[in-house]
């Protein structure tokens, strides 16, 4: 790829990006987004867990599978719906445990691992972390005993919150948030002309009836798939920009729920 962009992946992977300092012994599983079509691992991506790992938190890249058009796109209808077989939600979870069960080996505390996730990736934090209880395909080793709870999550701009729903300001069904759904940070732009905030205010919203610990900002300005990287940007003005230290916030907010010290 030439584009940051990874499409028509049938073979999930991780990839560890370590701290060389300062281990804090968090960890975060990074879901770049991309519309379950493809994937930015780039932007939001490689480029995040290379930040992530700049803190103290081991950064762990999922490049989740992504095949042709994607599990949640059925070209027939051109529309969204839910997969048959929701192959991003079980590679989340096979990843969740994978990553508890080398825990000590890769120097993270087990109990401080969290998602953070970017468009569809975003939409993929709330789904693993209302749908943890079982597995979502069939045990086959040690690593699948593993809970694949997050301990926190991260929704950066997240879409596909609002699909199934007979309002426009309703909660897809497939996302059963209750008191045990991890805390949550959701961050997005008012201007979002791709998902609109009612994607990220509907999930607030759930979390907040469930008494979850939830923290949300909403920007006038940034846009639509905007990552770490100021050079990358391509929104104009983008450092005179309130929202362009989002990540300030998130490391302060992983403070205050004691992930990091």
């Amino acid at each position: 790829y030439n584009d940051g962009m990874v499409r028509n992946v049938s073979n999930p992977t991780i990839k560890i990006f370590s701290p060389s300092r300062g281990n804090t012994g968090a960890a975060v599983l990074v879901f770049p987004g991309g519309g379950y079509m493809k994937l930015a691992v780039e932007l939001e991506g490689s480029e995040i867990c290379e930040w992530l790992a700049s803190i103290g938190v081991t950064g762990i890249l999922l490049k989740y599978r992504v095949p042709a058009s994607g599990p949640h796109y059925d070209k027939d209808c051109d529309c969204e719906k839910d997969p048959v077989k929701p192959m991003a939600l079980q590679d989340a979870q096979r990843a969740m445990g994978l990553v508890r069960s080398r825990a000590k080996e890769w120097n993270i505390n087990p109990n401080k691992i969290g998602v953070m996730g970017f468009s569809a990736g975003g939409h993929l934090v709330a789904d693993i972390s209302t749908n943890y209880r079982k597995r979502a395909y069939t045990i086959s080793d040690a690593a699948d005993q593993q809970p694949c709870r997050p301990d926190f999550g991260i929704l950066m701009f997240p879409g596909h919150m609002t699909f199934h729903t007979s309002q426009p300001y309703q909660l897809n069904r497939t996302l059963p948030v209750d008191k045990y759904t991890p805390p949550s940070f959701l961050l997005q732009a008012g201007n979002d002309n791709v998902d609109t905030i009612q994607h990220s205010l509907v999930y607030y919203i759930a979390l907040k009836k469930a008494n979850v610990h939830a923290e949300y900002h909403i920007y006038a300005e940034g846009g639509h798939a905007f990552g770490i990287n100021k050079s990358a940007q391509k929104i104009p003005n983008w450092e005179q920009l309130p929202i362009a230290d989002w990540e300030a916030l998130v490391e302060r907010w992983l403070k205050t729920i004691k992930m990091i010290n």
